[in-house]
């Protein structure tokens, strides 16, 4: 059995990630070794790219995650798609078979069984779903695969929103013009962009249109508390951080690097160690 495992993280910018730690304590939970290197290159082109990869084939690494804002990028650079990627047009997981690099998208399920408690307690309507890049597409599909209501897709690149509602347009998603017609008595709302993200402190949905008979939910965990988060709770609504997303896309790629199954009370303490040193405030 295989007890050491190279693995990491393809993006820019990632040195908040809580992926190292969340990787390398799961590991050693289970009694083997993984180290998890943040690859952080800021613009990288098609050639750029390509090399990363090439180098993740070569130099033994059992897999890597992508993200913001390569997943849609490497989608043609690497040899294979499992389904679910293949359908999302994302990948946030690669995984090293022998020679071939396999995609995968472990954003939809881990948002999937972050938001389903959610969904279950609260009223049936209409989603506004804000962001339609990589991690936009793993959550409208995550969303579409509950059978809501309506999902409505606003992004400031609107093709970008009309490709992502065409791609689901026989499970009832819409291309919304504006923010405010996505919002407009929805039952519930995601961010899914990097707006709200440190160092940005900016909101993608204004104030005014948050209120209490909805949820909100943000896939941004840096910092967990968001400016949309904590005007949406200051407001009463039910809202949902960018914790369970992370701890279970992680969970789920760690399995596909490895064959193990991460326990998750490993990953869940990594993930709160790191916030907690991150935000926790200054010495006095």
């Amino acid at each position: 059995m295989r007890d050491r495992f190279l693995t990491g993280l393809i993006g820019y910018p990632i040195a908040h990630s809580a992926a190292p730690a969340m990787h390398e304590q799961a590991a050693a939970a289970l009694g083997v070794h993984c180290h998890y290197q943040l690859i952080e290159v800021k613009g990288a082109g098609r050639d750029d790219l390509r090399a990363m990869l090439d180098g993740v084939r070569r130099l033994g690494f059992a897999g890597v995650n992508v993200t913001f804002p390569y997943k849609e990028a490497v989608i043609d650079l690497i040899d294979d798609l499992a389904p679910d990627a293949r359908a999302i047009g994302a990948v946030n997981t690669i995984v090293v078979d022998g020679a071939r690099l396999v995609g995968h998208n472990t954003d939809a399920t881990g948002f999937a069984r972050a938001i389903e408690p959610l969904l279950a307690a609260s009223p049936r309507g209409p989603i506004a779903l804000i962001g339609a890049g990589g991690v936009g597409k793993a959550i409208a599909f995550a969303l579409a695969g509950f059978g809501v209501g309506e999902l409505r897709i606003f992004d400031a690149d609107a093709a970008k929103a009309a490709q992502l509602a065409g791609q689901l347009q026989d499970r009832h998603a819409v291309h919304a013009a504006s923010v405010e017609i996505a919002v407009e008595a929805a039952a519930g709302l995601v961010n899914a962009t990097p707006v709200g993200m440190l160092p940005s402190r900016e909101t993608p949905v204004p104030d005014a249109l948050l209120h209490s008979s909805m949820w909100v939910a943000d896939a941004a965990y840096t910092p967990l508390w968001t400016p949309l988060l904590t005007t949406a709770k200051a407001r009463g609504a039910n809202v949902l951080t960018g914790r369970d997303l992370a701890i279970n896309a992680s969970a789920d790629a760690f399995k596909l690097f490895t064959g193990l199954t991460p326990p998750h009370d490993a990953m869940a303490n990594a993930f709160d160690a790191v916030m907690a040193a991150r935000y926790a405030p200054p010495a006095t």
